[in-house]
């Protein structure tokens, strides 16, 4: 596979997986059979609920509008954070659907775009260093797309809005994988991935360990309690990494398992994205997002500039 087949597949598995995986958003599994009892599938399934009737089917949601707010701040060589915390609050401002309770709260400070970092720290000082939301991980995908400086940059990307070292750590694990299947044709170890998680925070082994001797995702519960929790999501897209055995597959088995089934299904499925490649992700998935042309301009900006930097 060609680099630019790569990033494409990880790019667009992001918004396929944020768009599917909203049908079963906060769902536990009874309720996923209850509404889908063949299973969600495609993106005329998806149930026009009071949560869900506020997108068009096909629409990805928060996960990825945060992360085109990333990309969108690519400068060629890198990442400008400043430019990407202006971008988060403008969104913010534009009064945008399904932003979580952590993001909400550190984005509705007056002084945030001007000192974003000590906005995310008071958030989690004031959460008693409790606050873990995988709002940083859900977007986190384009960071390891840069041809450099991915722990630095996943690192100061999280920290914009989450500080907890797990959401640090889960940021820089994520991107770390993308960013060896892209540049270096290389999938990380177990061994690999358990050490950059042992920089951050003791407690992110076990969630690594989960995800490799699990046989089945759903031994994960994705769909119980603490769904927004960063290592649960972070868990759910390494059991993809490891288990899937095709795109479609770690699709259809993450969004049907319910929970915070967007950011699990956006994660896992940039991943994958970058692991089989564009041409690995069912052409309908693609040709039904919501607002594809606006997408694909976005896409291919950033994958030329990326691109002839290399």
């Amino acid at each position: 596979m060609t680099i630019k087949n790569i990033m494409l597949g990880c790019l667009y598995g992001q918004a396929v997986g944020d768009a599917l995986g909203l049908g079963t958003e906060f769902m536990n599994k009874n309720e996923v059979r209850k509404h889908y009892p063949q299973g969600l599938i495609r993106y005329d399934q998806i149930i026009q609920d009071d949560h869900r009737c506020r997108w068009a089917k096909g629409s990805w949601t928060d996960d990825t509008d945060m992360m085109i707010c990333i990309m969108d701040a690519f400068d060629g060589t890198g990442f400008n954070y400043h430019a990407i915390a202006r971008n988060f609050k403008e969104w913010f401002n534009g009064d945008p659907l399904g932003i979580g309770g952590h993001t909400f709260k550190v984005l509705c400070m007056s002084d945030y775009a001007e000192q974003p970092e000590m906005c995310s720290k008071l958030w989690w000082d004031l959460s008693h260093h409790n606050s873990a939301a995988n709002g940083a991980l859900m977007r986190t995908s384009v960071v390891g797309l840069a041809p450099s400086y991915t722990e630095e940059h996943a690192e100061t990307i999280c920290r914009l809005t989450h500080y907890d070292p797990r959401c640090i750590g889960s940021c820089v694990i994520a991107s770390s994988i993308i960013h060896n299947l892209v540049w270096h044709n290389k999938m990380l170890s177990y061994d690999e991935i358990r050490q950059i998680g042992r920089k951050y925070d003791n407690r992110i082994a076990e969630w690594i360990g989960k995800a490799y001797n699990c046989s089945d995702i759903s031994l994960l519960c994705l769909g119980d309690t603490s769904i927004g929790y960063t290592l649960l999501s972070l868990s759910a897209a390494l059991w993809c990494y490891w288990h899937a055995v095709s795109f479609e597959n770690g699709l259809l088995l993450t969004v049907n398992e319910g929970g915070d089934a967007d950011t699990n299904a956006a994660i896992a499925c940039s991943i994958l994205g970058a692991k089989f490649g564009y041409e690995a992700i069912p052409q309908y998935y693609i040709e039904n997002l919501s607002k594809l042309d606006e997408y694909k301009a976005k896409v291919s900006r950033f994958i030329n500039e990326t691109l002839n930097e290399k």
